[in-house]
């Protein structure tokens, strides 16, 4: 499957791969070695200095329809404002101060004006219930939070556990309500802009972000970023999402995730280029609406919600004119191909399949702009990364094309993680004979391409044969009646595990055993028999966490009589 639009900003990839370095994306930024790098600088100030202040950094639409348009002038005035607002308080750099808001603006303005101060920055997804938001807190030991006041309930609560958190930031307080002892207004609107301050001069290994992983596997774990992160999300979002000076970029992503942050803010705004926020829940026409009056050009969303507009069916898209849209990116979970080729029908455009971690910081295996796309697959290294699939006992790399193995990267690339927060032996535990041990597993083939086969702790060991469950997911999403699925393994006295798979059904189809074997019937053409489901199981809908990946780990908890864990991050807990 190929895209044909014309030269994109990478150009060849094999060329690319030959003639890459980091030094590339440092010289474009105009960074020297051991010089300051500081994100919200780069981000806001810098791209003032290069002439285009008065260009739209962002178009930000509400949930009621209510729009606000910001220029990079805006973003330089109101991220000084913030960091020197913070520095008032008494707030010093190395400090961790806690984004827990909606996608407002000045959840986007804060987390730059945080960098720019020094501090370090941790995004919460604001749907957090108190207890998730207390775990997080009491692990990085939070100074301040900003936060709203249709949250404040949830911080109110958690208060009298957390004694070390000093400040509770107040951004839309309208003093109807009196704020209590230790929650401070502030009103970004009301505020005296600060036309100059003195970015902190944070350098590369400057701490900038605490993202904590979204726990599919267990309690969550702060990955430690630093600014030199900037040096990785600058570039990539250049490569792979191919930003041009007049694109309109859309990122569906909640910075409270990784990707709401690396490519929601950081990637976008230090190529100085327009992005789009809509702050409201999903909806296929709601989306649809937001990309024709936006004349959205570069769309980054997710298998889940891709698969949500796929249940919709096309009848929505007629209603709307998309055609403004040139490139489009999915990341977060593995993309099967039947989206891929859905997409290319829907919308005259495949989506790209992008893979990364929280870890990570940035793109690390994708699929590109003019290269060929086979559907289903993960793509190849960015230029600049070494990636391989090493053998599941020795981590020695495997030689042969289509054995899977666990992803590894060598590491050395710039937006690595430097730690988890207060959990050095499980960060170095992700080290092993010099690469990073990703947790998935893939086999690579004979062009180059990875293809995803699970997370490693959820492929299931049948009579001794591995199987993925990316795979027989893939198969049965291809089945028309099925909207979701997941596989884990059961226990079983003969083969140790057999399949399992979890099903939700389309709008119009009822669970039934006829329709239960109607997808055996359809699967059994498509798998081996060691991969066939030996048990379908219907439920409404599948846990998942917020930021949209399905918690196979709950599933499979429970079939083995297992503690469930963490699920702070599952979507309905």
């Amino acid at each position: 499957m190929e895209e044909d639009q014309g030269m994109s900003n990478m150009g060849s990839y094999e060329e690319k791969i030959e003639q890459f370095s980091w030094e590339q994306a440092e010289q474009e930024l105009g960074y020297q070695k051991d010089a300051m790098i500081n994100i919200g600088y780069y981000c806001s100030d810098r791209i003032c200095e290069t002439g285009r202040a008065a260009k739209l950094a962002l178009i930000w639409e509400g949930y009621s329809g209510e729009i606000k348009q910001y220029t990079f002038n805006d973003l330089r005035i109101h991220t000084n404002t913030i960091a020197r607002f913070l520095q008032n308080l008494g707030i010093q750099a190395g400090d961790r101060i806690c984004l827990f808001m909606d996608k407002i603006p000045e959840l986007y303005f804060g987390f730059l004006g945080i960098l720019k101060m020094g501090g370090i920055a941790q995004p919460l997804f604001s749907a957090f219930g108190g207890e998730s938001l207390l775990t997080r807190l009491e692990d990085a030991q939070t100074i301040a939070i900003m936060t709203q006041k249709k949250h404040l309930g949830k911080v109110r609560k958690i208060l009298p556990d957390i004694a070390f958190l000093k400040y509770v930031i107040v951004v839309d307080d309208d003093g109807s309500k009196p704020l209590q002892e230790s929650e401070i207004s502030f009103n970004l609107e009301k505020e005296n802009p600060v036309e100059n301050f003195e970015t902190f001069p944070t350098t590369a290994e400057t701490p900038s972000v605490l993202h904590y992983t979204s726990g599919t596997t267990g309690k969550p774990k702060g990955a430690q970023h630093v600014h030199y992160s900037l040096i990785a999300q600058y570039i990539t979002s250049k490569f792979v999402l191919d930003l041009n000076n007049d694109d309109i970029y859309w990122c569906t992503a909640d910075p409270g995730w990784v990707t709401g942050t690396s490519y929601g803010i950081i990637g976008p705004w230090a190529n100085g280029i327009t992005q789009c926020v809509l702050d409201a829940g999903f909806k296929a026409e709601t989306w649809y609406k937001f990309i024709q009056d936006h004349k959205v050009t570069v769309w980054y969303s997710a298998p889940t919600a891709i698969r949500s507009l796929m249940k919709e069916g096309l009848e929505p898209i007629q209603k709307y004119n998309l055609t403004s849209l040139r490139h489009l990116c999915s990341v977060g979970e593995p993309l099967n191909a039947e989206a891929v080729i859905w997409s290319e029908a829907a919308y005259g455009l495949p989506f790209y399949d992008t893979f990364w971690q929280t870890e990570t910081g940035s793109m690390m295996i994708c699929n590109y702009p003019g290269m060929k796309i086979k559907p289903g697959s993960m793509g190849k290294p960015f230029p600049g990364i070494t990636a391989t699939v090493v053998d599941l006992k020795s981590h020695e790399p495997l030689q042969k094309p289509g054995v899977v193995g666990l992803i590894a990267i060598k590491p050395g690339w710039p937006s690595m993680f430097r730690n988890y927060w207060n959990n050095e032996a499980t960060y170095k535990s992700k080290f092993i004979k010099g690469w990073y041990i990703c947790g998935d597993r893939a086999s690579i083939d004979e062009d180059g391409y990875f293809w995803f086969v699970g997370r490693d702790d959820d492929v299931i060991n049948t009579g001794g044969h591995l199987v993925g469950p990316f795979e027989i997911e893939s198969a049965l999403l291809e089945h028309e009646a099925v909207a979701e699925s997941a596989v884990v393994g059961k226990p079983d006295p003969v083969n140790m595990e057999v399949v399992k798979a979890f099903i939700a059904l389309k709008p119009g189809f009822e669970a039934s055993d006829m329709i239960k074997l109607q997808i055996m019937n359809f699967i059994r053409k498509r798998l081996s028999p060691l991969a066939m489901p030996q048990e379908i199981e219907f439920l409404d809908a599948l846990p998942k966490t917020r930021s949209g990946k399905i918690m196979r780990r709950l599933l499979r908890a429970k079939e083995w009589g297992e503690e469930i864990g963490d699920t702070s991050t599952l979507e309905n807990d």
